[in-house]
């Protein structure tokens, strides 16, 4: 298979596993909050059974594993086409091995929450490495779509000075504020504080307890809204149009999670609100990718991006 087609292939492969692995965590967070956790007390069968009983907890936890088996199997496929490819091989080989990895690490994760009768640090693991897999899959596609093309430039505005470091803390900050909202909800956190933008009257409780939490999480909230604001302002100079289109969505996808994360509070903590929060988390965690991968590859003075990575 000649080298384009074989990363083409890749591409498209690794973007529709990323899909699957979005629904994945969106499921996954419905099954907690509805607590279905435990409603298959057995793995891999759920109460022995291939397919188990007709009941929506029972119903939801079964989605929830029948999605992660169709997320191995294009996550092995994918690999697969990788691996085999000499070219593909030596850009995305080792992308590849840590997805398997992370993979093997979440199917384990999630016995080990059944066996540990949802322990909550067991669970908010399950979630970390989750989100992981999720942004190796993003990363894998990405940078397929890099590859094979002639620099070509796009425009002589560069990379601003200061976007780098920006878009690159913006991935980890996005991935950290989105594992500490699965402690507050693993936890049974989301109500420590039942109103906003105090914390039971007070504007800075201790950061002790469940409330202790719950306030470290607004704030890391309003930090990486900042964050996100900061280099949107910053990117709104950048070469390349779709960093600047991913940069002015950021911005509005954080305050659209504060405003989701009050309604957590206010309302009581809904199932489609709770899935929707950490929908908006991964979607950005996505988009953040892909905006410091690109920003990473643009030259700081003209710009000498792939051709997979120009926008006509």
């Amino acid at each position: 298979m000649p080298s384009n087609r074989a990363f083409q292939l890749a591409a498209r492969l690794a973007t529709a596993t990323s899909v699957l692995m979005f629904g994945l965590i969106v499921v996954g967070s419905v099954v907690r909050t509805t607590g279905s956790g435990l409603s298959c007390p057995d793995w891999p069968l759920c109460q022995g059974r291939l397919i188990p009983p007709l009941q929506f907890n029972v119903l939801m936890e079964w989605l929830h594993r029948l999605i992660a088996l169709g997320v191995g199997l294009l996550l092995f496929t994918t690999a697969g086409g990788i691996l085999a490819q000499g070219r593909v091989r030596a850009r995305l080989g080792g992308l590849a091995v840590l997805a398997l990895v992370l993979y093997f690490v979440q199917a384990l994760l999630g016995a080990l929450t059944v066996w540990k009768l949802l322990d909550p640090s067991v669970v908010s693991g399950h979630l970390a490495v989750g989100l992981m897999l999720f942004g190796v899959l993003v990363t894998m596609a990405t940078l397929a779509r890099f590859e094979p093309a002639p620099p070509v430039v796009l425009t002589e505005r560069g990379r601003p000075a200061g976007l780098l470091p920006l878009a690159a803390a913006a991935v980890p900050a996005v991935w950290f504020q989105a594992v500490l909202g699965g402690m507050v909800s693993t936890n049974h956190a989301g109500l420590a504080c039942p109103d906003w933008p105090t914390c039971n009257g007070e504007w800075f409780p201790p950061l002790v307890g469940l409330a202790g939490l719950q306030v470290l999480h607004r704030f890391g909230a309003y930090a990486l809204a900042a964050l996100l604001v900061a280099m949107s302002l910053r990117a709104a100079r950048s070469g390349d149009p779709v960093v600047r289109r991913i940069a002015r969505w950021l911005p509005p996808l954080v305050l659209l999670q504060i405003g989701v994360g009050v309604g957590n509070v206010l309302l009581g903590l809904p199932v489609w609100m709770s899935a929707l929060h950490l929908a908006d988390a991964a979607l950005m965690l996505a988009l953040s990718l892909v905006a410091a991968l690109r920003v990473a590859a643009q030259g700081a003075t003209g710009v000498a991006l792939p051709q997979g990575m120009a926008v006509r």
